[in-house]
């Protein structure tokens, strides 16, 4: 039986930003949200740049034989492409992105991620974290060199250790199969909203309203309450066994870069 994610989506520029450099991608078999590096125009290219390129395999035909290979060298393409764009324009050395995406293959679900924008999944009233940070404190973390307790008010906090930079040493993707069940939720946003919002609120949020334009905007609510320091993403997404109207493109790729 075919299968189709349902969503609905938004990207808004946050309270102290005045570009917004996030872009989402929200399809019948892909969503994909990526979160600008570089600042200015810069930022908007990078996400505009990957979220139009990894849109394109909606066209494609996932199998549980070629996911990886296509998702990853999906991946460099992108990466290659931000490469040539440095190259023209010398003031765009710098620029980057994050990216996060989940593809809904033929037999499957699959994860590809780079930087510090992040997936979940919400069941039975719990939220579980699919991606991992590719950041400083992450990997301080996992050293075991600080505690949970803190990481939100340290100083490296934001510092990205992995993304999509044009730079001839490409990283790969991290790249796995998803289990899921009936039910399950999906969310992808950039550190927007996971950076200020707490998991147990987010959960609230989305066991009261599911996949509403109702959630987005009490997400956004709570964001802003919080000060809204950083351009806000947010894709909300269940499986269904109808194809219905996508959101498509949210965010700076809407700009038309």
């Amino acid at each position: 039986m075919s299968r189709y994610f349902q969503s609905v989506s938004l990207s808004d520029v946050g309270l102290h930003r005045t570009e917004n450099e996030d872009s989402a991608w929200a399809g019948a078999t892909i969503l994909a949200v990526a979160d600008g590096l570089g600042g200015h125009a810069a930022g908007e290219i990078a996400s505009s740049l990957a979220i139009r390129t990894i849109s394109e395999l909606e066209k494609s035909s996932l199998t549980e034989r070629n996911a990886e290979t296509v998702v990853v060298e999906t991946f460099l393409t992108i990466n290659q492409s931000l490469a040539q764009r440095i190259k023209k324009k010398s003031e765009l050395r710098g620029m980057g992105t994050t990216l996060t995406a989940l593809f809904l293959g033929k037999e499957k679900l699959y994860l590809a991620h780079l930087g510090d924008s992040r997936a979940y999944v919400i069941r039975d009233g719990r939220i579980t974290q699919l991606t991992k940070d590719h950041t400083v404190v992450q990997e301080l973390l996992d050293q075991g060199r600080i505690s949970p307790d803190e990481v939100d008010g340290h100083p490296q906090r934001s510092f990205i250790t992995k993304a999509l930079m044009g730079a001839d040493q490409h990283e790969r993707p991290d790249f796995h199969e998803i289990e899921h069940v009936a039910g399950d939720i999906f969310l992808l946003c950039s550190d927007g909203l996971v950076g200020v919002v707490e998991e147990k609120k987010i959960i609230k949020s989305i066991a009261a309203h599911g996949v509403t334009e109702q959630t987005l905007s009490e997400l956004k609510d709570l964001a802003y309450k919080k000060g809204a320091p950083d351009n806000l993403t947010i894709i909300v997404a269940t499986l269904s066994s109808k194809k219905v109207p996508t959101p498509g493109f949210v965010g700076a790729v809407e700009g038309g870069e």
